[in-house]
């Protein structure tokens, strides 16, 4: 609501729809057949502490713990904290562990969960092990929850035919031989549908033009930075 905070929105029914509410749909499933999920984010349900306590468990903080804190004022630098953190695949003591195939049995089939809240007090309960299992809209359902409740306006994006372009030169290459069979040597590939967010914060690191929604993507793919 402050005019002079990096993440101040002035639009009052976007903020009433990204800070405030608790409640959400997530759309999944594929081009031809969309379906609406229910979300409940419970941003307020007494989750702060589990939030900051997300920030003292990073590698962040762990790394350099005063370089750390006093970031935290940076909408930038906290996004991409939160976003490593949501995940458990790189043992930092993230909220969830992701898994695409096999069996669930043992632990919670990913399309179950309806909610943040019961995933992220379950972590607390748990000593901080990652939560089995999440998936891409979990994943997202998860850090915007915890992005609001830190008082950073955010949503989920959800895109069909999610081309996946592991070798990032803008395509999606399929390889074949001289008869016309395909070789299997690319590891480029076309999911389904992939969730992400967008949190809103100004960019004085790259100018004005690029203010405003900003990409983060919490569900582990390839490694970032190392």
């Amino acid at each position: 609501w402050f005019s002079g905070d990096d993440v101040y929105m002035s639009n009052e029914n976007e903020r009433q729809e990204y800070v405030l509410n608790e409640n959400g749909i997530i759309f999944v499933g594929n081009a031809r057949y969309i379906e609406a999920r229910g979300w409940y984010y419970g941003q307020f349900q007494d989750l702060l502490n589990i939030c900051l306590t997300m920030l003292d468990l990073s590698l962040y903080y762990r790394q350099d713990p005063a370089m750390d804190v006093s970031r935290r004022g940076d909408p930038k630098y906290v996004g991409r904290v939160i976003s490593s953190m949501i995940n458990g695949n790189d043992n930092d003591n993230g909220v969830l562990l992701g898994k695409w195939q096999g069996s669930f049995h043992s632990h919670e089939n990913p399309s179950r969960w309806d909610g943040s809240v019961v995933i992220l007090k379950k972590w607390r309960q748990d000593n901080y092990r990652p939560v089995q299992y999440g998936q891409c809209w979990v994943f997202a359902g998860v850090m915007c929850t915890v992005l609001r409740c830190l008082g950073i306006p955010t949503r989920l994006v959800s895109n069909f035919n999610s081309a996946h372009d592991v070798d990032r030169n803008l395509s999606i290459d399929k390889y074949y031989d001289s008869a016309g069979r395909s070789l299997n040597i690319s590891k480029d590939s076309t999911w389904d549908y992939h969730v992400w967010n967008e949190s809103w914060f100004i960019r004085p690191d790259l100018g004005r033009a690029y203010s405003g929604w900003q990409v983060l993507d919490a569900t582990p793919q390839e490694q970032s930075r190392g």
